[in-house]
């Protein structure tokens, strides 16, 4: 039976290093490690080691990133990687080396998780209160957190600038909020009409009910308010959203609610510094880790489209 062809690339390639480069058998033993795990990825994708592209580079770094895998091991196999696609090129097995141009890890930055579109309306679209506790109250806590939900993917905000959120911060006839953000710096963040909407009805509807407390009326400058108008917890806006969430089959955080915001936007075209405005972040290079999602976007609509796109 013939030999696995990685294997056997594998096996060429460690004895160029033994005999050629006369490395320890440490640092070889090293380099098999690392090859063979990248190898055991490629092959998932329907790859071999001579068919590897530059994208399979990428996503394999990427998967390492999100398991935790810290960035001087993901350097280290790269590197691997390289000295392999080196010498397959100079040896004339490959025409092109896939590792070319692949930026170093420590400007990697791990792709936030986000929903997908699909995923996201039907968290929004989601039933908060169970049938059964369809009180006068149920309904109020029901559209507060609705109204929730709508203003942390309207505006990207952190769960802790929602628990903080104040207001006379809203603008709503104008269409933005006041948000006080890291370092209690000020910034205007647009709603959009679906925000307003549930907004204006948690505000005429329910934030009066919630204010009531043992027959008086409790006023509270923040903007959400649980019953008596107390203040909301982090904890408790973690639970609304992991349970709005479930109708999506996602068990998402609200901060996974930012990060969709900003994905959604970069994914229809917004410009990074747009993106950056409304999310807060101080400097732009926090913000590019969205870039590669508007070129994988480009890359999907320019294979479906351009007539020469595909091999024939």
């Amino acid at each position: 039976m013939a030999a696995d062809p990685n294997s056997r690339v594998l096996a060429d390639f460690l004895d160029y290093l033994r005999i050629e480069k006369g490395l320890a058998s440490l640092s070889i033993n090293a380099y098999a490690t690392d090859i063979k795990q990248f190898s055991g990825f490629v092959e998932k994708r329907k790859r071999s080691l001579l068919t590897t592209r530059r994208d399979d580079v990428r996503e394999f770094l990427q998967q390492l990133f999100s398991h935790q895998v810290d960035g001087r091991s993901v350097g280290r196999k790269l590197s691997a990687l390289r000295h392999l696609y080196r010498y397959l090129l100079l040896d004339k097995r490959i025409d092109c080396d896939p590792t070319l141009n692949i930026e170093s890890p420590r400007q990697w930055k791990v792709l936030p998780k986000a929903l997908a579109r699909d995923e996201m309306e039907a968290t929004l679209a989601a039933p908060l209160q169970p049938e059964h506790a369809r009180n006068a109250m149920s309904q109020a806590l029901s559209i507060r957190d609705h109204a929730m939900l709508e203003v942390f993917y309207a505006g990207a905000l952190r769960v802790s600038e929602m628990v903080s959120a104040k207001l006379g911060d809203l603008k709503l006839e104008a269409g933005y909020m006041l948000v006080r953000g890291k370092g209690d710096k000020e910034r205007v963040v647009p709603l959009g009409k679906s925000a307003q909407d549930a907004l204006r009805d948690y505000i005429d509807n329910a934030r009066p009910l919630l204010s009531r407390a043992a027959n008086s009326l409790r006023t509270s400058p923040l903007l959400f308010i649980g019953r008596g108008a107390h203040g909301l917890t982090r904890q408790r806006i973690w639970q609304m959203v992991r349970e709005a969430s479930a109708a999506s089959g996602r068990k998402a955080s609200p901060h996974m609610l930012r990060h969709s915001c900003a994905t959604h936007m970069v994914e229809n075209g917004a410009d990074l510094r747009t993106v950056q405005t409304i999310l807060g972040h101080a400097d732009i290079s926090t913000t590019q880790v969205y870039t590669h999602l508007a070129l994988d976007r480009l890359r999907t609509v320019y294979q479906k489209h351009h007539p020469r796109a595909k091999a024939k």
